[in-house]
């Protein structure tokens, strides 16, 4: 879930060079020279209260806080799969407020994570409590009022699937449709929420009934 916002952040620490910021609906454009690694880590932990996330080309997308219903919509997505993998072990669930560091540089902030038990074991003590740079095996993207759907369908392809996330599922409320997506590239339209998502193999025995975002 992607909600742009103007905000006023904390700068990172000095740097030799200066870097121009251009907000427009919450997003920095062109940031010229672009923010090195230890830069943009650096940003983040000097704002811990703004979600923000970075694409391949350096562009900065810093997010609002998320509306009431938005963030009902975002436990109710996790929530499930946090007691399955409660009651499965196999892996670990994320929240909302994690960045992953993927592939083609980009910084994301799914709505949702899971990774595989092996691939976290893969990880050390360290790099645990830093940003990690891991790429999950299954995400979640929940629309919210303000995301425009073209660009959360390109997100799916381009950010999760492309940097190698097994299975994406991406949740409309707002027209109470959603979208699998598969590492095999297919792409499957739910077009109603009277359906139930399935984990597939990624997730064994995994299931998200989309009747929970249907607003009573």
């Amino acid at each position: 879930m992607t909600h742009g916002a103007n905000t006023t952040s904390k700068p990172a620490p000095q740097r030799k060079q200066k870097v121009t910021l251009q907000i427009s609906d919450g997003e920095v454009f062109h940031a010229l020279p672009k923010m090195s690694e230890a830069e943009f880590d650096a940003f983040c932990m000097a704002n811990p209260e703004l979600r923000i996330e970075q694409d391949p080309h350096g562009n900065i997308t810093i997010m609002s806080p998320s509306s009431y219903d938005s963030g009902n919509n975002e436990m109710e997505a996790g929530a499930d799969l946090t007691i399955w993998n409660r009651r499965t072990k196999l892996g670990k669930v994320f929240s909302p407020s994690t960045l992953f560091k993927l592939p083609d540089g980009s910084k994301r902030m799914p709505d949702a994570a899971w990774i595989s038990k092996v691939k976290h074991e893969q990880l050390s003590a360290k790099e645990r409590k830093s940003f990690a740079r891991i790429v999950p095996d299954f995400v979640i993207e929940v629309r919210s009022p303000s995301d425009q759907p073209s660009v959360l369908k390109d997100k799916m392809q381009r950010a999760w699937i492309k940097n190698g996330v097994q299975l994406a599922w991406l949740i409309d409320p707002e027209i109470q449709q959603a979208w699998i997506f598969r590492a095999d590239g297919s792409e499957t339209h739910i077009p109603d929420f009277q359906q139930v998502l399935s984990g597939e193999s990624v997730l064994p025995g995994f299931e998200l009934d989309l009747r929970v975002f249907i607003v009573e």
